[in-house]
């Protein structure tokens, strides 16, 4: 994996990304940790208190959740009363939801046709897997209602704990296969506000090491 770094904002990226075929191929591999159910009692715990943060914003209606993995946060929004739908990209995840009862569906958000606007939208550790965020981070914009909510996670490359295991020669995130992108919350930040949102809450997330969380609004078109 190559590197690479905007001299003009500081961006990290990849300098390149998966054909098409090799990306079918990947997503016929899974980890332990995305498989629907996995760890589930200790996930629905960690999921729980994600959705606490996202309840002073919102409290009920349509809950999307993009790249949905091991299925824990779609499952225990339903039981907070959310209306809970998911896509992802793996037909294996994405049967194995459709199994236990939670609507869902093998696309990107950017194809996804739902019949009307999201509450919320969650992007749990899948900004970074996107070859263009902007496109993501549009589809979201579009399919949220005014005033409708965004949950991201991703690693910080702001953060201290980064540039720690940097020095330490340690950091997992450089090997990250499916990665295509390293965001700080400076650049995240200022990414979101060209895309139409913006920040309400800013958060350590508890899913992987050295993480992000980021609650922030839609702004009304």
């Amino acid at each position: 994996m190559h590197w690479c770094a905007c001299r003009a904002c500081g961006h990290v990226f990849t300098d390149g990304y998966f054909t098409p075929d090799a990306f079918e191929q990947l997503t016929q591999i899974v980890n332990p940790g995305q498989i629907v159910g996995a760890d589930f009692e200790r996930q629905r715990v960690v999921a729980a208190r994600m959705i606490e943060k996202v309840l002073p914003f919102a409290t009920g209606g349509l809950w999307l959740d993009v790249g949905f993995g091991n299925g824990a946060l779609l499952m225990t929004a339903h039981e907070y009363g959310f209306e809970a739908v998911g896509c992802d990209l793996r037909p294996a995840a994405v049967a194995a939801l459709q199994a236990v009862g939670i609507e869902a569906h093998l696309s990107d958000i950017a194809q996804l046709n739902l019949p009307h606007l999201c509450q919320v939208i969650s992007m749990a550790d899948v900004l970074e897997h996107l070859p263009y965020p902007k496109t993501g981070l549009a589809a979201a914009h579009e399919r949220l209602a005014d005033g409708g909510v965004l949950l991201l996670s991703m690693p910080n490359s702001d953060a201290p704990a980064w540039h720690l295991l940097d020095r330490m020669k340690v950091n997992p995130h450089w090997d990250e296969i499916e990665h295509y992108h390293n965001f700080g919350r400076a650049r995240l930040y200022r990414l979101l506000d060209e895309m139409g949102f913006v920040p309400l809450r800013y958060g350590i997330s508890e899913r992987y090491r050295v993480c992000m969380e980021v609650i922030a609004r839609k702004i009304s078109s």
